[in-house]
């Protein structure tokens, strides 16, 4: 067996970079008085570790998955939580992600340990909130402890199956001698949660806090390293929160999961389309409802336009829930081949509920708003539009084009102005769908 002498370096405190000799300011983030000394364990060269499996063995345990309770979690997860994966989820300060997962702890079977370390709150904490909630799960075991060290110890010593961190900022590994929440903390700490949640076969989830820029401890540092991300958008000015899936090796990204805040916690909304939608104001002037896709399903929203006359010299352009940079595009795009010139109006767009769309199918509908609050007209009723608009005024398909009709049909509307491309061989009963391929076509269809 051959070693090798163990080594010193000076580790960065704030960005984790590594240095041979001590300096007073880091040479990568430019900090000073972060440098600080630390031993590198020598490398052993050793015939021990995890032996080779073969894959005919496994194969068989591929599709187990646990419920959490919540369709709509489970959806966002990837169809449940996989065993040995790791989640994090992030979201501002308050916003309910100790509640979920508590809630989420509960939901999962009664068969499986829940482990739950806490570093923020107290265990009377968290029992006063388990008593409001109503939640009930003789098999949770509860932690308040920083010391990951400790608490992968206990998990180990119950038989936890899943674990739950809340939250990494307030974890501290005794390797890393930097402050709990610094970059180089997150890493070592995660680090170490991957290895043993893919070694015990534990599903973990992870509670972290986001910053300003909406970003987990400064830098997206931790988000390469775990299974799933998901992020809460939640609007303060609404009562639903929407979880999304950003990264998901179990299942599709971009998934989203719709809850309610009330006071016996987070309530699932099963048809998130029925919130984005308002039947009241659907025929005014400015609005019109467009199927965005979502994950793995499409979904109804609703989009509001408001063209007014400008009070300065340069025109507002504002737009909520969808691209500001791409409402210029298609301003431009408006001015030169649907001949409405918006150069001396202010243009403000919005999608009801604070839901984002960032594909290109809520173009053409966009569009179609601007132009209908600009003439003060409203549009046909129970009108229903998507699709990408290119420069040259052509209106381009988009995917799920089929599906999206008839998800529009289901819920009782009658005509869709659709890219020529994604008009259906078999039109769903109820609705007429006029294929469109130019906005000057679109345009006249629609008033």
């Amino acid at each position: 067996m051959a070693t090798s002498r163990a080594k010193t370096a000076y580790l960065c405190r704030d960005c984790g970079a590594h240095s041979v000799k001590w300096a007073g300011q880091c040479p990568e983030c430019s900090a000073w008085n972060t440098l600080s000394e630390t031993l590198i364990a020598a490398s052993t060269a050793t015939s021990g570790g995890t032996a080779a499996s073969d894959l005919d063995s496994i194969l068989d345990d591929l599709g187990e998955r646990y419920s959490t309770g919540f369709t709509e979690f489970d959806r966002v997860l990837g169809g449940g939580l996989f065993p040995g994966a790791v989640v994090l989820l992030g979201g501002d300060p308050g916003v309910g992600k100790s509640t979920l997962l508590q809630q989420v702890s509960a939901g999962l079977p009664d068969d499986l340990v829940v482990c739950y370390a806490t570093g923020e709150e107290s265990l009377r904490q968290i029992g006063q909130r388990s008593q409001r909630l109503g939640l009930q799960q003789p098999s949770l075991k509860l932690l308040a402890e920083v010391s990951l060290e400790h608490v992968l110890e206990q998990a180990i010593q119950v038989s936890a199956r899943v674990l739950v961190i809340d939250s990494i900022q307030t974890m501290v590994s005794a390797r890393i001698p930097s402050a709990p929440g610094s970059v180089v903390q997150l890493r070592e700490c995660v680090g170490r949660i991957v290895q043993f949640a893919k070694q015990h076969d534990v599903s973990v989830f992870i509670i972290g806090h986001v910053t300003k820029e909406g970003a987990i401890a400064g830098p997206r540092a931790v988000e390469h390293m775990v299974d799933t991300v998901l992020y809460f958008e939640n609007d303060p000015s609404s009562r639903y929160t929407i979880i999304r899936s950003v990264k998901n090796r179990f299942g599709a990204s971009g998934e989203i999961a719709v809850f309610a805040m009330t006071e016996r916690g987070f309530r699932e909304v099963s048809n998130p389309s029925a919130i984005f939608l308002s039947r009241e104001s659907v025929t005014e002037p400015g609005t019109v409802v467009s199927v965005a896709w979502e994950g793995s399903r499409p979904l109804l929203v609703e989009l509001q336009a408001l063209v007014t006359d400008t009070s300065s010299s340069y025109p507002k352009r504002l737009a909520q829930g969808v691209d500001n940079n791409r409402l210029v595009l298609l301003l431009a795009v408006l001015q030169r081949h649907g001949d409405i010139a918006l150069a001396a109006e202010d243009v403000f767009v919005n999608v009801v509920g604070g839901l984002r769309i960032s594909e290109t199918s809520a173009d053409l509908p966009t569009m179609l708003a601007i132009v209908s609050s600009f003439r003060d007209r409203s549009m046909r009723e129970r009108l229903i539009s998507f699709g990408e608009v290119g420069l040259a005024g052509e209106v381009r398909p988009v995917r799920y084009g089929e599906e999206r009709i008839s998800a529009a049909a289901k819920q009782g509307f009658s005509v869709a102005i659709v890219p020529h491309a994604n008009v259906p061989k078999n039109t769903p009963k109820g609705i007429e769908v006029i294929g469109v391929r130019r906005l000057q076509e679109a345009l006249a269809a629609a008033f």
